[in-house]
């Protein structure tokens, strides 16, 4: 009988090119810590699903610069306000999956709600300051859901990176400041607006506009392209280009503002003066949907137009 002491098994390769689906959340942090442990790394896509090309530009990107690419696939019940649309929010998870495993997603994460939010649940991440402004004011509560849900993510999934797009410049900041705030070993990479070939900025909710409906959102775009070449042309006084975009609007008779802003790009703070930079943000509502877009002035326009898009 040999006394030689046994080589330790060597861990079982992960099988990147393979989508995982994985709904148990011990599964998911089991796998996630065993992962950095081999030191793989992880980039994370958090999503609510009903995927489109902007979500895809994300998790190819992610892929790229990480071993592996995950994404969550969770409506998150905690970030939409009273009267809003969780219940009707778009669902397509056969599609998602498969769209997913086409842009290189190696584990697909869909929690249930029930895990996530267990009974008895009562514990937030409470942003504040860039929360007082923008979507903070017409949507109180929203971004303590974004806040607590994305920091449960982090934890769950060990990301290295964690991508978000530009669409949601707000929640982008406010999510930074988190991290930030907490210490989080996470890097975030925001990614360019993805847009349709009319310039409406591509979103899940655009599922709910009629064709008609649809052709009068690109006023967003419309909206913002006017106040770029309003700023491009030297105007710097804020009020002059809110102006502009209200009625840039306001000429699509379907159009309902819940804000026009020209604001700080890094507090959110309205402007009195525009000096280098300002972030020139909108939020409408357009038949059912509620529509928001945004543009930095001050810096070159990073969007990008999906080609084929509607």
């Amino acid at each position: 009988m040999s006394n030689a002491i046994p080589y330790p098994l060597a861990p079982t390769p992960f099988p990147k090119d393979v989508m995982q689906i994985i709904s148990d959340l011990s599964e998911m942090h089991a796998l996630a810590c065993r992962l950095r442990r081999e030191g793989i790394s992880i980039g994370l896509v958090p999503t609510m699903g009903a995927f489109h090309e902007g979500h895809l530009s994300l998790m190819r990107r992610a892929r790229a610069e990480n071993d592996v690419c995950l994404t969550s696939l969770f409506v998150n019940p905690t970030q939409f306000v009273r009267g809003e649309d969780l219940s009707r929010y778009p669902r397509d998870p056969e599609a998602d999956a498969r769209m997913a495993e086409g842009a290189g997603c190696s584990i697909l994460f869909v929690p249930e709600t029930e895990a996530v939010y267990p009974e008895g649940f009562a514990t937030y991440v409470e942003p504040t300051r860039l929360t007082d402004h923008l979507c903070g004011l017409s949507r109180p509560g929203h971004f303590r859901g974004v806040a607590t849900v994305v920091l449960m993510l982090f934890e769950l999934t060990r990301p290295v990176r964690a991508y978000f797009g530009r669409k949601d410049y707000q929640q982008i900041k406010v999510i930074e400041r988190m991290v930030k705030d907490f210490h989080l070993p996470v890097e975030i990479v925001p990614m360019p607006l993805v847009r349709e070939s009319g310039g409406l900025a591509m979103s899940s909710r655009n599922r709910y506009l009629s064709t008609e409906e649809r052709r009068s959102a690109t006023v967003l775009f419309r909206a913002l392209q006017a106040a770029r070449s309003r700023f491009e042309a030297g105007e710097r006084n804020p009020a002059t280009i809110r102006d502009l975009m209200r009625d840039t609007l306001l000429s699509e008779p379907q159009t309902v503002i819940d804000y026009v802003s020209v604001s700080h790009p890094e507090t959110l703070e309205e402007l009195d003066r525009i000096e280098e930079r300002a972030l020139a943000a909108l939020a409408v509502r357009i038949g059912p949907a509620r529509l928001i877009d945004n543009t930095v002035l001050g810096e070159p326009m990073a969007d990008v137009f999906a080609e084929g898009a509607v």
